[in-house]
């Protein structure tokens, strides 16, 4: 059924009613009346039309505009203020019920949704704790295993104690790593970490951690680089240290995950206001699918092969959470067997 007004709705009764009335009065004049008397009817036409228009109003006013209104202060009491359609109707309005009825449904849309995002939620936290379980339980039984060996005569045995104790002393770091990664995160997302911005030369910065990492990437025989040739610093205002922390993660598993021989490069370009980084491979790659929980924590493209390369898989959860406190954004775009580019920007500073 469409919209109508109220106001339409009265009028047609309303003439109904009249014409009804009149009708009744022509039949009465011609049958028992004696004959047919017009300016009588035109006068009973439209007294009939005007009392029942304003019967009918005050009838239905109380009715059905009162009885709105307390369905209104009922759902004020359980939904926020601000989704409450506004019940101060008229009579050039659309019909309040049919009003309220649309202003329902899409509260009730509004709640699905709801619904489904914290279905998903629900989800995401029972994996994220499966996930934390299970990252803490591999160095926990490692721990356990080296240490009941121990006990039960291998620390007698110079063979292996000092071996032992060492891997154990590795699975305890591993703990720590976890539990420092998951307090920076819970800060980072709670704003109890907020970044301490400073000026200062981006491209120093940057060189530095190259330089770090290049026994990491020997190893792997793959080549750092820095793609812009400048002796020139380039100043941004950023955290010094949690954007250190972005670029070591970005380049460790760009190295990680690389081909023997291949390169990293890491891309700068200025636009506005803004510093671009990029930081581009030409490794393996990774397929569409996971790309939009690329960033989640403990999400692993590839759980076997990750774990076996270390990490606390909390890296690229952390790296979102550091350039989502600088009020930017970090975007990936990877393909499977030509590589993976990583790009965000930062507030430049003169």
């Amino acid at each position: 059924m469409k919209d109508f007004k109220v106001s339409t709705l009265l009028i047609w009764l309303s003439l109904l009613s009249a014409l009804l009335c009149a009708g009744a009065l022509t039949v009465y004049q011609v049958s028992w009346g004696g004959g047919f008397d017009l300016a009588a009817v035109l006068i009973l036409f439209f007294a009939f039309f005007i009392i029942t228009f304003f019967v009918l109003y005050f009838i239905y006013n109380p009715f059905v505009f009162d009885k709105v209104k307390l369905v209104n202060e009922e759902l004020k009491k359980v939904i926020p203020q601000k989704e409450i359609p506004d019940t101060n109707f008229s009579l050039d309005e659309i019909d309040p019920i049919t009003q309220l009825e649309n202003e329902v449904k899409k509260i009730a849309q509004e709640r699905q949704k709801e619904l489904e995002h914290l279905k998903n939620l629900d989800s995401y936290r029972k994996e994220y704790l499966g996930n934390v379980s299970h990252e803490l339980k591999t160095p926990v039984f490692n721990i356990q295993g080296y240490v009941s060996t121990l006990i039960d005569g291998g620390l007698s045995d110079p063979t292996i104690n000092l071996d032992y104790l060492k891997r154990a002393d590795k699975s305890i770091e591993r703990i720590i790593h976890i539990i420092d990664d998951l307090e920076t995160i819970t800060q980072l997302e709670t704003g109890s970490l907020e970044p301490e911005y400073e000026k200062y030369d981006i491209i120093a910065q940057i060189k530095d951690i190259i330089e770090q990492l290049d026994m990491v990437a020997r190893k792997k025989n793959i080549s750092v680089t820095l793609t812009k040739k400048s002796d020139k610093p380039l100043y941004v205002l950023a955290d010094k240290f949690r954007i250190r922390q972005v670029f070591v993660n970005l380049i460790t598993n760009s190295v990680k995950y690389g081909r023997d021989g291949g390169k990293t490069e890491i891309g700068l370009s200025q636009y506005d206001d803004e510093v671009i980084v990029e930081i581009k491979d030409n490794g393996i790659g990774i397929s569409e699918e996971h790309l939009p929980r690329l960033f989640e924590r403990f999400y692993r493209v590839d759980k076997g092969r990750s774990r076996e390369q270390g990490g606390t898989g909390l890296g690229l959860a952390i790296v979102k959470h550091i350039i989502e406190a600088h009020q930017k954004t970090i975007g990936v775009k990877s393909k499977v067997g030509e590589g993976t580019i990583f790009t965000f920007t930062l507030n430049r500073s003169i």
